[in-house]
């Protein structure tokens, strides 16, 4: 018999962690107040948020892609049908800072999010052609743009994160280090403009005490479904626990 759980008892697993994470029941409307009806929630970054959504189409099982924003969209929507509330993933697949700089007007700016969720950097750091000043220069002008132009849309930054699977284990000590310069550029963006930080290496390492890292990633930089949904929970948590009264 497999050791491996079944997509059913993933399932189970994750319905049973969001229930503590997500008070049921919600028709109370306590729960993610931060979130009000009739919001556009928009995910943006690269591969890891973008989860090989449709770039074109009207079916939300396919932009929304295969990612932790997918579930995020499924789960709060199914809780909070009465806020109807709007889902959109921008992320787009090798993007880093700069890259996100380029289309920042049309794929951020022009779409008005209520809600926008940040995670960038792994590209930065394994593909790097910016240094870690540039990166910082860039995301920092990112987010005083996005703060002057939507005053009032509430911004999450998320960390990036790796893990010693595959290619990444022979040179994890090395690449973790050097991820860990953006990592602390993302906290000091976070601390400046007192916006959340969503902890993923944090969170990616305490459940690698768990189970191996190969349970949560393919390949050290994507989840898995069960990687993804570690994701969620810690995204919940952290917006949950910035914004307790909206």
């Amino acid at each position: 018999m497999s050791k491996k759980p079944t997509s059913f008892k993933i399932l189970l697993w994750l319905i049973t962690a969001a229930s503590v994470a997500i008070p049921l029941p919600c028709a109370a409307g306590e729960d993610l107040p931060a979130l009000h009806t009739g919001d556009v929630i928009l995910f943006q970054g690269d591969s890891i948020t973008d989860g090989g959504r449709q770039k074109t189409g009207s079916d939300y099982n396919h932009i929304m892609g295969q990612s932790y924003a997918y579930i995020l969209a499924a789960m709060i929507g199914a809780l909070h049908p009465e806020r109807n509330l709007t889902f959109i993933n921008r992320g787009v697949g090798g993007n880093r800072v700069t890259d996100l700089a380029a289309r920042w007007q049309a794929d951020t700016l022009d779409l008005k999010p209520n809600f926008l969720s940040i995670l960038i950097g792994i590209n930065d750091t394994l593909f790097a052609t910016e240094s870690v000043e540039q990166y910082q220069q860039v995301y920092d002008k990112l987010l005083a743009d996005t703060i002057s132009a939507l005053p009032n849309t509430k911004i999450v930054l998320g960390e990036p994160f790796l893990l010693p699977v595959g290619n990444h284990k022979a040179h994890y000590a090395a690449e973790l280090d050097e991820l860990k310069k953006r990592q602390a550029v993302v906290a000091m963006l976070a601390e400046k403009y007192h916006l959340p930080l969503v902890r993923y290496q944090e969170a990616f390492d305490e459940a690698c005490r768990k189970a191996p890292p190969e349970f949560w990633s393919w390949d050290g930089v994507h989840p898995h479904y069960a990687g993804h949904g570690l994701m969620v929970l810690e995204w919940l948590k952290t917006v949950r626990q910035f914004w307790p009264q909206g």
